[in-house]
C-alpha cells in the first residue's frame, strides 16, 4: 500500500476541457502577472536578466558574424522560442499560489523534473524555427532591387513576410499558450498539454486574439526601438532591458492565463519541490 491515490493514466482523458473566458479576461491576467512579478522581483528579474544576457551574445554573435538582416530574423525568431524561456515565471507563480515564499533553488527543481517534457516541447520548437528561417530565406526574392524603390515597391515583400511569419507565430502560440504552464503543474505528457493547449484557444477564439495582442504590444517597443536604432548600440540595449521587464510579466500571466482557463484536475498534481 503506497497511499499514491493517482489515477492511472489509462484513465485519463486525451485533452484536459476548458472553460469559456470573456475578452477582457487577458487584462485580469495581466494584473494577475504584475502583482505576482513585484510579489518576487528578485526571482522574476533575475530570469529576466538571464533573457537579456542571452539575448545580447546571439545579438552580438549574429552582427559580427552577419549583418542587420541576421539580427532581425533572430530577433523575429525569439518570439518562437521566448515561452520556453518563460517556465521559470511558472514555477514561481505556482509557489505564490501556494503560499510559498519562492525559492530560485525550488524553480530550479521544478524545471528539472518536466525536463524531458519540455525538451520534447523545445524539439518541437526548434523544428518550426528552422522551417521559418528557412522560409524567411526565401521571402527575400520579393525585395525591391531598384535604384530607387519607394514604399510601394516594399508592400509586396512586407505582406508576404508578415503573412508567412504570422503563420508560423500563431501555431507556437496556440501550442504554447496553456502547455507549458500544464507540464509544470501536472504529470501531463507533452503530447496531451498542446493538443489541450490548441483545444483551449480555438474555443476561446477572440479571448486570446486580445491575448495574443496583449503580448505584441508588450515586446513591440523594444522591437520598435530596434528598428529606430538600427545603427546605435545603445538602442540595442533598451531593446533588451525592455524585454527583461515584460518577459517575466507575459510568464506570471500566463500561469494565471492557464490556471483560469484549463481544467486539469483530472491529472495528478506535481508534487511540492
Amino acid at each position: 500500500m503506497t497511499g499514491d491515490t493517482s489515477p492511472p493514466d489509462e484513465g485519463l482523458p486525451f485533452v484536459a476541457p476548458c472553460r469559456e473566458i470573456t475578452a477582457g479576461a487577458p487584462l485580469r491576467w495581466l494584473r494577475k502577472g504584475w502583482a505576482d512579478m513585484w510579489s518576487a522581483p528578485r526571482q522574476s528579474l533575475t530570469y529576466g536578466t538571464i533573457v537579456v544576457l542571452l539575448s545580447l551574445a546571439l545579438a552580438y554573435v549574429a552582427v559580427e558574424f552577419g549583418g542587420y538582416w541576421e539580427l532581425l530574423s533572430l530577433v523575429s525568431g525569439f518570439i518562437l522560442v521566448a515561452p520556453i524561456l518563460a517556465v521559470g515565471t511558472y514555477a514561481i507563480s505556482r509557489q505564490l499560489e501556494r503560499g510559498k515564499v519562492p525559492s530560485l533553488r525550488r524553480c530550479m527543481r521544478e524545471e528539472q523534473r518536466a525536463f524531458g517534457n519540455l525538451m520534447v516541447f523545445a524539439l518541437m520548437l526548434m523544428v518550426v524555427f528552422l522551417v521559418w528561417a528557412r522560409a524567411g530565406s526565401a521571402i527575400h526574392v520579393f525585395f525591391p532591387v531598384g535604384e530607387q524603390p519607394d514604399w510601394r515597391d516594399y508592400l509586396t515583400f512586407f505582406g508576404i513576410g508578415s503573412a508567412v511569419g504570422s503563420i508560423f507565430a500563431l501555431v507556437v502560440f496556440a501550442a504554447a499558450a496553456f502547455s507549458l504552464p500544464m507540464m509544470v503543474d501536472r504529470k501531463a505528457d507533452s503530447v496531451t498539454a498542446v493538443v489541450t493547449s490548441i483545444n483551449a484557444v480555438l474555443r476561446n477564439r477572440l479571448a486570446m486574439a486580445v491575448w495574443a495582442a496583449c503580448i505584441v504590444v508588450a515586446v513591440a517597443p523594444g522591437f520598435a526601438l530596434l528598428f529606430i536604432g538600427r545603427d546605435r548600440g545603445a538602442q540595442l540595449a533598451w531593446v533588451m532591458v525592455a524585454l527583461g521587464i515584460t518577459l517575466p510579466l507575459i510568464g506570471h500571466a500566463t500561469w494565471h492565463a492557464y490556471r483560469e482557463t484549463v481544467d486539469a484536475s483530472a491529472w495528478p498534481e506535481q508534487p511540492d519541490c
